[in-house]
Order: C-alpha cells, then sequence, then structure tokens
C-alpha cells in the first residue's frame, strides 16, 4: 500500500465516523489497520522492524533499526526482527 492509498483509507475512516456510519472504535480499528498494512507492506529498501516490547519502527537495516529503537524507547540492548 502506498502512501497516497493509506491516506485515502484513513480519510473514508474518519468520513464514516463523521458522518454517523461508524462509531469510534470502528473508525480506530480502520485507521490501525491500515498503518499496520502500511508499516509492513514496504518495497525497496525501507522495512519494518519489531523489538521485543512491540515497538516497531521502519528502517532500511536491523542495525538502524535497533539504533531507531534504542532513541525512542531508551532500551540499551534491544532485539530487532524485521517483520515479514
Amino acid at each position: 500500500m502506498d502512501r497516497i492509498a493509506a491516506l485515502r483509507q484513513i480519510e473514508d475512516a474518519l468520513a464514516d465516523l463523521e458522518a454517523g456510519e461508524a462509531d469510534l472504535a470502528a473508525c480506530e480499528r480502520r485507521i490501525r489497520a491500515t498503518v499496520r498494512t502500511f508499516a509492513t507492506e514496504f518495497d525497496g529498501e525501507l522495512a519494518a522492524y519489531r523489538d521485543g516490547t512491540g515497538t516497531v519502527v521502519v528502517a532500511r537495516s536491523a542495525r538502524e533499526a535497533y539504533e531507531r529503537v534504542r532513541e525512542l524507547t531508551d532500551a540499551e540492548d534491544p532485539t530487532v526482527e524485521r517483520l515479514e
């Protein structure tokens, strides 16, 4: 899923909420699913990585993901794995 498609899906979820066609919980589920799909379907250099606590980052390599997780969570030695 590319960024434009993700933004369209999020906009549709918000429009349904505003129109009363969905409640907040349904809107949140749709948006969460869209963001999760976007974050795990990168082509090329980027990939999603998750650490042991569930933090997910986007990076070009496991080393870069490791550094990002350290910065975001203050973890000293996080374990990261690529999401497929």
